[in-house]
């Protein structure tokens, strides 16, 4: 398994908070640092990631276009509502990266959740290029993420389903850490921001038929020279609630099984981000599913309650299976699906929708 080890730099009260918060991601990209066997290059010697010397305030959406460093990628997760009723989640990410005197490497994944047949289906991809391109604009053959001024275009495909989507930010960027930089310590520094909350539009083709859809999304972006080597896992969670309030938590989980407590970001209604304190938000398992595929057990059904926010949330899967195993591309089963959320949020009843990742479940 890949797993997280980082030290913080910061000397606020953020420093725990950034050892935990998205940047985890690159947890699927240990099995590329080192060198995948199934990739199509061959595997690269050991890099040393170079500290942010001088950080500069990200720049958007300048930022969005591929950086010189090590490590990098663009995130997306989000809900769709057809005009026919149907219903569909989606995850679809690119990530890249780049080691001295090899070309730059990418893996992708896509997956959909199908509400109406009750399934999940994902692909993944990987290539190569001699050199990053000047903007935001990645391609392979029928995938694409692209910057178009106002909203990002995302495209893509696999045996039965393909997306072709607009994505606009409805909320300011949430800049993580000391105004989007986090200090990983010895393994690196990193940029990172997301926006919580994505305005969509577009075309999801389903068995050949093409069926407009709206709904929202999240995207999480992040470069910077890190990298991560380690055990144990991680349990993240995105949510956003008809109110217009979204949240991010997230669990650590260490080599011999300990987890940290919670640790995440509340962004109200109006765009606001408030980094909670470590411990604010206690969240409990109420189900487990097994994974026919490899045997894993995985935690299935949550329960999150911030005292200090008057929240309390239920959180279900769309559907227990939702694991992808990817090892063709970043080395890793994890699983990342949709949820459904309903509970209370000041006093009042809340619903809403999200995702989960867990990974270092699947041995």
């Amino acid at each position: 398994d890949a797993g997280f080890r980082a030290a913080s730099g910061r000397r606020t009260g953020f420093n725990t908070m950034s050892l935990i918060v998205r940047f985890a991601r690159l947890l699927l990209l240990a099995a590329v640092l080192a060198g995948c066997a199934s990739a199509p290059h061959r595997p690269l010697e050991p890099a040393t990631p170079v500290p942010t010397a001088t950080p500069h305030p990200i720049h958007l959406p300048a930022d969005d276009a591929p950086h010189d460093d090590l490590t990098e990628w663009w995130y997306y997760t989000g809900h769709l509502d057809a005009d026919g009723g149907q219903a569909y989640g989606f995850e679809m990410v690119i990530f890249q990266v780049e080691r001295q005197g090899a070309p730059i490497f990418y893996a992708a994944h896509f997956a959909i959740t199908d509400h109406q047949r009750r399934e999940f289906h994902y692909a993944q991809r990987t290539w190569t290029a001699d050199r990053a391109p000047a903007t935001f604009d990645l391609r392979n053959g029928d995938w694409g993420m692209t910057g178009e001024g106002s909203f990002d275009a995302l495209k893509a495909t696999m045996p039965g389903y393909a997306i072709d989507l607009k994505v606009s930010p409805t909320k300011p960027p949430t800049f993580h850490g000391n105004d989007g930089v986090i200090s990983f310590g010895p393994v690196g520094d990193s940029y990172y921001y997301s926006d919580t909350r994505l305005a969509v539009q577009g075309i999801v083709t389903d068995h050949g038929a093409a069926r407009p859809v709206r709904g929202i999304a999240w995207k999480d972006r992040q470069w910077g020279n890190f990298l991560s080597v380690g055990g144990g896992g991680w349990d993240w969670f995105s949510v956003q609630l008809a109110d217009g309030t979204d949240l991010m938590l997230f669990l650590l989980r260490g080599n011999l099984g300990e987890v940290s407590p919670a640790y995440g970001t509340l962004v109200s209604a109006d765009g606001k981000a408030s980094v909670l304190d470590p411990g604010a938000a206690k969240v409990a398992v109420t189900g487990q599913w097994t994974s026919p595929h490899d045997g894993a057990i995985y935690p299935s059904g949550w329960t999150i309650d911030l005292p200090g926010q008057a929240m309390r949330l239920a959180l279900q899967p769309v559907l227990r299976d939702q694991e992808l195993n990817t090892r063709a591309s970043t080395g890793q089963i994890y699983w990342e699906g949709e949820v459904t959320i309903d509970g209370q949020h000041d006093g009042r009843p809340a619903t809403g929708q999200g995702y989960v990742e867990l990974t270092g479940y699947a041995k």
